[in-house]
């Protein structure tokens, strides 16, 4: 059942009319919910299959194997989170997960702080297969992820290329996440209650798996897997761009039973660390309906996306940030 709006990409390929329509109802969905499925992208069903298997894959691999590529030992925040391994303000999230971002040299200490970020990728040696079929999940999420800010673009009276700009070079982030049962149930903790900090997300989950919660109106409302379809959301940079008119959405998921697990593959499409989500000038219809860009001092919207990147990774992972960026983290304690 879905109790999200449910959009088919592919009507952007049959006329104008259809792809007006698409692009008002993705306008509607993300300002009034935030979240919707997202069906006629043209990913693979065996391409998802496969990413799907391999992630089981890793998974299941020795403990040792999977440590050989712990985050405590990439300053970039890449590679195996052990479960219990990251937060959600403050709390302790009860999943396992390897990180994989763009692969690039090691960025410079000597720019800004978030430059630190660019690295290399950390791979399982027993599993060389995840990097060739994660490169390819990569490029078709990137491609999906292209076409849905054109249409964002055109829905807010922009022009269909403003972001491409900023989105260039952009600096990607996959998560492949297994969620262990716990003895708590739905009551535990899979991953807190939170906005994404960028600005757009594709969520795969696999078929009939349960857990993740959006918060609508004050209540939290299941989301529960469509088979094929991605769950879109969008993240605070959108938020800010559209001065409130599109506004981030709370959500979280629940640690599924004991006995039972949950794999998902979230793909966060955002711009170049460097770059600045550009601010549209909304028609007047619709700027008189922006309700203004939320303010949390406690978590600040920074315009450079870099310094909202770098925030979220100090903040969820403290044992890596401890030891490849004490120099940060006491530079922000000071300042606190």
């Amino acid at each position: 059942m879905a109790n999200l709006p449910v959009l088919d990409l592919s009507e952007l390929d049959r006329g104008e009319a259809s792809a007006a329509s698409f692009r008002t109802r993705l306008r509607e969905a993300t300002r009034d919910v935030g979240f919707l499925y997202l069906v006629g992208h043209g990913i693979d069903p065996d391409l998802q299959s496969r990413v799907h298997g391999l992630a089981r894959a890793f998974f299941a691999l020795p403990e040792e194997q999977k440590l050989a590529i712990e985050n405590v030992g990439s300053p970039q925040f890449r590679g195996y989170t052990r479960v219990g391994g990251e937060r959600t303000e403050g709390k302790v999230d009860w999943r396992e997960q390897i990180d994989i971002g763009p692969e690039r040299a090691a960025g410079d200490r000597d720019g800004a702080d978030y430059w630190r970020l660019e690295g290399p990728n950390l791979w399982p040696d027993a599993l060389p297969e995840l990097q060739v079929v994660i490169d390819e999940w990569h490029d078709r999420l990137r491609d999906v992820g292209r076409r849905l800010l054109a249409a964002w673009a055109e829905s807010l009276g922009a022009p269909a290329d403003v972001f491409d700009a900023a989105f260039a070079d952009p600096f990607t982030l996959i998560k492949v996440v297994r969620y262990p049962g716990s003895d708590a149930g739905r009551a535990g903790q899979g991953v807190g209650a939170h906005k994404d900090s960028g600005v757009l997300t594709l969520l795969w989950v696999e078929p009939g798996k349960d857990g993740l919660q959006v918060e609508v109106d004050g209540e939290w409302v299941d989301a529960p897997p469509i088979e094929g379809a991605f769950v879109v959301n969008i993240g605070e940079l959108l938020e800010h761009a559209t001065g409130g008119y599109l506004q981030a959405t709370r959500h979280r998921v629940l640690s599924p039973p004991a006995g039972s697990d949950r794999v998902s593959i979230p793909f966060f499409f955002n711009p170049a660390l460097d770059a600045q989500i550009p601010l549209l000038d909304l028609p007047p219809e619709l700027a008189a309906d922006a309700r203004g860009v939320s303010q949390d001092p406690t978590n600040p919207i920074h315009s450079t996306y870099g310094e909202n990147a770098l925030k979220s990774r100090l903040r969820a992972h403290p044992d890596v940030a401890a030891i490849h960026h004490a120099d940060l983290v006491a530079a922000r304690a000071a300042a606190a």
